[in-house]
């Protein structure tokens, strides 16, 4: 129990950071010695499970901005049916992507040694362009259709374990000319509708397999732990974003590439 707590509450705290869950993850599982969360087994099951703990954070610290949204389905807010139609524009790509790569993805990305790449550049990135919060430009409610396709392609990046979604949409969405407000809440709202879409997915397909490995409640453990982390990781970014830039997140992504380099390089993990 206290494992499947602590791997929620990696997941919580990791989600919506731009450090990469997934590569969190799949450390923190070898190092508790859990295996790997790529092989088919029914841990990969499980950290797809307690992402609903951070999918329910965000619900519920956006509230008000998701029950307008699912109003503007079916009438509305003229802005607010955009600023769901750029969600959902956003969200194609790495669906498409994700869903017709996921094998080749988990057989050739899902390891340790692409996921210090994929840290050590995406470090590197935010050293040499780490955007200062901007707040003139695009408000959430503005988003076109058309930033909503970059920041979409952006995000199909991700798909590489370690990259992390929420920097390249944060990053895409400073380059559209979203204010950083607008690029956190965007970010959020598309990550709400892509782990949704993950989790149901995956848990539609092995959530037998993982019933019967772990039971109900290391799984639930697991969800709250993330819940209650992720609730408070996302309002410390939020709040750290709006007056300083990402470039902490450069400096610790580096930092736990070259940890975690060194510990495969002499058998460590």
């Amino acid at each position: 129990m206290w494992k499947a707590l602590l791997l929620g509450a990696v997941e919580g705290i990791t989600e919506y950071l731009p450090v990469s869950s997934t590569g969190h993850l799949l450390v923190a599982a070898r190092m508790l010695g859990l295996g790997d969360v790529s092989d088919g087994s029914a841990l990969g099951t499980y950290v797809i499970a307690v992402q609903v703990g951070a999918i329910l954070a965000v619900l519920g610290l956006y509230r008000e901005r998701f029950r307008s949204l699912a109003v503007a389905a079916v009438g509305g807010a003229v802005e607010v049916r955009s600023l769901a139609i750029a969600i959902i524009v956003a969200f194609i790509p790495a669906g498409v992507v994700g869903s017709l790569l996921a094998p080749t993805i988990k057989a050739h990305l899902f390891s340790a040694w692409p996921i210090v790449a994929a840290w050590a550049v995406g470090g590197l990135v935010l050293l040499v362009w780490a955007p200062s919060p901007r707040f003139d430009g695009t408000q959430i409610l503005g988003v076109s259709v058309r930033q909503a396709v970059v920041i979409g392609g952006a995000q199909v990046l991700a798909v590489w374990p370690g990259t992390s979604r929420s920097l390249v949409t944060l990053l895409a969405g400073l380059g559209v000319g979203l204010t950083i407000a607008a690029a956190i809440e965007f970010t959020f709202l598309l990550g709400a509708l892509t782990l949704t879409a993950a989790t149901v997915w995956d848990l539609a397909r092995s959530g037998p397999e993982l019933v019967e490995a772990f039971g109900w409640a290391p799984p639930a453990a697991g969800a709250l732990a993330a819940l209650l982390t992720a609730l408070a990781s996302v309002r410390w970014m939020t709040r750290y974003l709006e007056h300083r830039p990402m470039r902490v997140f450069g400096y610790y992504r580096l930092g736990l590439a070259s940890i975690v380099a060194l510990m495969l390089s002499v058998g460590m993990l």
